[in-house]
């Protein structure tokens, strides 16, 4: 019954108006609120504030607390050479093979990587037949993303959408969950073919940066596409493990890789705990 409640609510809350509220809030400099909103949050989702560069009060804002550094050494990577890297803190949500275009969402769920890829078909079909894994950042996590493998920035796609909490009750009653939500495609060229990473917003997510560009302007109304390399002028490169964007409050990662370029490790499953640059599978290619 509450999870038919709270399924209805995403429906017709105004999810944007929400979010932008959170937004503001969470960015706001003001010490009563700020210091207010950062106690209550590591305390409420005991945030391990041992591993963070900083203590909870040299913060500028929640969202520069949200998005802190962690101290040199918290998240050895392991070996680039022959491993993929996971790109985040945060639990599998789903892992496997992309199955005639279809990506499993959860028991009854799935959608395609054309839609996740906001309509590109033809970037989609190199990836058809190959591997995806969903990695959702709880609240407590730490919410930078990296590089799964080294790499060069091909392309972005910032497509619009809604903004579903992303949580398993949601992964498993709303219909195309992920490739509803608001998000940020990024295609990396690799030793290891085209990788996709695409990072999936959800309520209250403020927003989403990159390290190349900065922040992603939320709430836009059409799919805004970026090409790097060739006549677009230089394409940022960045190594295995390195930083490539971060939530402003977060949600989940998609990572898609073509057939035939890595196995994932066997004793991954959905609920499996991660830590940003630890082993995920190995390269096959």
């Amino acid at each position: 019954m509450l999870s038919r409640l709270f399924i209805w609510l995403q429906y017709i809350l105004p999810q944007h108006a929400i979010s932008r509220l959170a937004g503001r809030a969470a960015s706001s400099g003001r010490p009563w609120l700020r210091d207010r909103l950062i106690r209550r949050f590591a305390k409420s989702y005991r945030v391990n504030m041992a591993e963070s560069e900083r203590g909870l009060d040299q913060f500028s804002s929640f969202n520069d607390f949200f998005t802190r550094s962690l101290k040199p050494g918290s998240r050895p990577l392991a070996d680039a050479a022959t491993e993929v890297l996971s790109p985040a803190d945060g639990a599998v949500s789903q892992l496997g093979t992309i199955k005639q275009g279809r990506i499993f969402q959860a028991k009854g769920q799935s959608y395609t990587a054309t839609e996740l890829l906001g309509g590109d078909a033809a970037l989609a079909a190199k990836f058809d037949g190959g591997s995806f894994m969903t990695i959702y950042l709880s609240p407590s996590d730490y919410h930078r993303v990296h590089m799964p493998v080294g790499g060069s920035l091909n392309s972005t796609a910032y497509i619009p959408g809604e903004l579903f909490s992303v949580n398993t009750v949601t992964a498993e009653n709303v219909p195309r969950l992920f490739s509803r939500n608001e998000r940020l495609s990024c295609v990396f060229d690799t030793d290891h073919g085209s990788v996709a990473s695409v990072m999936v917003g959800a309520m209250i997510v403020a927003s989403i940066e990159t390290v190349w560009s900065g922040l992603v302007t939320p709430h836009r109304k059409s799919i805004d596409i970026q090409q790097f390399g060739g006549a677009a002028g230089p394409a940022p490169k960045l190594a295995a493990g390195a930083e490539m964007g971060r939530f402003l409050l977060g949600s989940t990662v998609v990572l898609l890789f073509e057939p035939g370029k890595v196995h994932w490790s066997p004793e991954l499953k959905a609920g499996h705990t991660l830590r940003m640059g630890q082993s995920i599978g190995t390269f096959a290619d």
